[in-house]
């Protein structure tokens, strides 16, 4: 209280229009419900699907209501700007009843939550614009902790103030510093320029942070109860497993263009963390991937067409933000990023067509000494349902193996790193290819026996050295082949601690099968099933442990199925009827030379050393709102980093070059070409590949027979 009182005080000109615009505010008009009784027919079929299809269904009690009552509030108010303690405790009446109204088919709690966040935002529309016509002091003793996990509900509507207060300061202080950096830079290019004022600069740096909360709010606008009712249906669903989601109509339109294997843009998966839009994926040959200067992890700040001014998307609806960042093929966007060791980086990407040829599997051979090997990069696992005779990563990948065996290589490295899975029918027939027969992955519904998934057709295709190469987001489809082949004791596993965890399948239900309804219902994807390998493991959250663990910049941070809400458990079933694979001579000597070789060596030693900074900047979630402090903070870890400068200077010394079938391709086509250039330069800097070759060099197979049949 006594922080409100002082904060009134020294801000009198500030609070008071404030409140008083609040009271104006009290009148407005929501807009109307577009369809009640399409959303009372959604939630009923969403119950439906839930509680009699899923994998592991939920019991609809007062715990499960409990939950999608904070899951709700949170999905709505992540960052606790919008919603007071005084509404938490309004809407808590209803905390245990929303099971019995989702039974019920009742929306009463979802419509009062509703109504009450659409006049919250309604308000901040006059808080944020008030606030921002006022300097900020940046010289007081000010700080503001961006854990929003931890962040308590405003008490009351003066708290609330206080806490956009901070949020807007913090924002701006970004910018501020931004164009204190860009001043001081003029200054050094040209000794005639005079540099502004620090109140002239603190004042660019409001408006700029008041427009870009105006786009902000622009996109609020642009939504409909259609798109909030979707937060609320995702709500329940996502209590069941972090991969259990309602697509609505829209959504379900831009699911199925990814599905169709063609995009448009920088070649990027995005997804939201709190108030930002983050990097989860680069589409490998896509034009950030090309670049090399995005990476998985970065967050987005602003977004700026060519010849534009940079628009903050901080805040903004991961889809609205997609809309910036995505584009027609041949122009350039500027992405301003915080990178995941809290640096500021902009960076220019030239969009183009991203098509699934660009995800395909490629090989590549590299010579090691006067041995010859090769390397297989699998980015997924891809098939065409719709045309059957389709190129597949199955048949891709017997492809490249047959023309790597015809230029003589001995050995062979499969990179499944960020392979985050795909068709089950093709990791089956990939893992077919390493061994005569038998079970590869065991497949059980939540009831009735697992169901043994095998190859069949007693041939192997490649009975050398085979070495694979996993990190933290391989996953699904990816764990499974990776697992068999652990298990068969086929191939050494190397990579991180683990790989991604998602022992589960899921299946996209399209709702309007099921009622017939003159709309479109969307869809519902939906877990039926959980993999198991051959040993009787699951790979569910445990994922597959490698044979040999590598450092890497991940290893201490909250990457996979086990640091999702609401996951489902890891367990083991009884195991299925395979024989080991004995033609190694040296397996566990391979193995333990790798270890030592990667406990001695500097290079691993300083990933490893980065890894955990990494995770000291990201556990430090306090930001320092005085200018001052946060300049030196920033300038702190800037200096902290060149210590790490090593990591990404690193050659190998190994040269990769494409396959001699390709060779005629690649003198057609210059892009293709290119890209090839990109993806062997990028080999020639991996550490992981080296060490991969390292092991692959040393393992030794027997000579018999079985081994040798073809």
């Amino acid at each position: 209280m006594k922080k409100a009182i002082e904060f009134m005080k020294s801000n009198y000109r500030i609070i008071l229009p404030i409140l008083l615009l609040a009271g104006i505010l009290l009148s407005f008009t929501i807009k109307q419900k577009p369809d009640p009784e399409k959303d009372k027919i959604l939630l009923g079929l969403i119950k439906y699907a839930l509680t009699q299809g899923h994998y592991q269904p939920q019991d609809l009690d007062d715990e499960f209501s409990k939950a999608v009552f904070d899951d709700f509030i949170d999905n709505l108010d992540p960052t606790r700007r919008f919603f007071t303690k005084e509404d938490i405790q309004e809407f808590s009446i209803y905390e245990d009843k929303i099971d019995d109204q989702i039974k019920n088919e009742d929306l009463t709690f979802y419509n009062l939550v509703y109504t009450k966040y659409a006049r919250r935002i309604q308000e901040a529309k006059g808080f944020y614009k008030e606030i921002l016509k006022y300097p900020f002091d940046f010289n007081k003793d000010e700080t503001f902790d961006v854990d929003y996990d931890k962040k308590k509900f405003p008490k009351n509507e003066i708290e609330l103030i206080i806490n956009w207060q901070k949020h807007l300061k913090l924002i701006t202080i970004s910018r501020l510093y931004d164009k204190m950096e860009t001043e001081a830079d003029k200054k050094k290019d040209d000794d005639n320029y005079t540099i502004k004022s620090f109140k002239e600069i603190e004042k660019e740096a409001r408006e700029a942070t008041l427009k870009g909360m105006e786009e902000t709010f622009n996109r609020f606008d642009d939504l409909d109860e259609t798109d909030w009712f979707s937060v609320f249906v995702n709500s329940i669903s996502e209590e069941f497993d972090p991969h259990t989601t309602y697509f609505a109509p829209k959504i379900k339109k831009k699911f199925d263009i990814d599905m169709a294997g063609k995009l448009e843009g920088i070649g990027a998966r995005l997804q939201k963390k709190g108030d930002y839009t983050k990097v989860s994926e680069l589409i490998s040959g896509g034009p950030a991937w090309r670049s090399g200067e995005l990476e998985v992890g970065d967050l987005i700040l602003k977004v700026a067409q060519a010849g534009e001014e940079p628009l903050d998307i901080v805040g903004m609806r991961l889809d609205d933000a997609i809309e910036f960042i995505k584009g027609k093929k041949g122009t350039e966007v500027r992405l301003t990023l915080k990178k995941i060791d809290g640096t500021i980086e902009t960076i220019s990407i030239i969009r183009d067509i991203v098509i699934i040829d660009e995800t395909f599997a490629k090989s590549s051979v590299v010579k090691k000494g006067k041995r010859k090997f090769g390397v297989i990069n699998l980015p997924k696992f891809y098939i065409d349902f719709s045309e059957k005779n389709f190129r597949n990563s199955a048949t891709d990948m017997a492809f490249e193996i047959e023309k790597l065996k015809q230029e003589k290589v001995e050995g062979l490295v499969i990179d499944l790193r960020n392979n985050g899975g795909g068709s089950l029918e093709t990791a089956i027939d990939i893992a077919g290819l390493f061994i005569l027969d038998g079970p590869i992955v065991q497949v059980k519904y939540r009831e009735g026996k697992p169901r043994v998934r095998s190859d069949k057709d007693k041939k192997i295709q490649w009975n050398k050295p085979l070495v694979i190469l996993v990190n933290e987001l391989s996953a699904s489809a990816s764990e499974i082949f990776a697992a068999a082949m652990q298990d068969y004791n086929r191939a050494v596993i190397i990579g991180s601690k683990q790989t991604f965890g998602k022992g589960t399948v899921q299946n996209i239900l399209p709702l309007n099968n099921y009622y017939k309804y003159s709309k479109d219902l969307g869809a519902l994807k939906m877990t039926i099933q959980k993999f198991y390998r051959v040993n009787g493991g699951s790979t569910q959250l445990k994922g597959v442990e490698p044979d040999i663990k590598l450092p890497g910049r991940y290893s201490f941070m909250n990457i996979g199925e086990r640091d999702e809400d609401n996951p489902l458990g890891w367990d083991k079933i009884e195991k299925a009827d395979y024989t080991s694979w004995k033609g190694y001579e040296n397996f566990d000597d391979v193995v333990n030379n790798s270890k030592k070789r990667v406990g001695n060596n500097p290079q691993f030693m300083l990933i490893d050393k980065n890894a955990k900074w990494l995770k000291q900047g990201r556990d430090d979630t306090t930001i320092y709102l005085k200018y001052s402090e946060y300049k030196k903070d920033i300038e702190k870890r800037d200096e902290e980093s060149k210590e790490f400068k090593a990591i990404y200077d690193y050659q190998n010394n190994l040269s990769f070059i494409s396959p001699m079938h390709e060779l005629p391709l690649l003198e057609k086509d210059s892009v293709l070409a290119d890209k090839r250039k990109v993806w062997h330069k990028n080999l020639s800097k991996d550490i992981y590949i080296e060490e991969a070759l390292n092991v692959l060099a040393e393992l030794k197979v027997k000579n018999y027979k079985t081994l040798v049949k073809n």
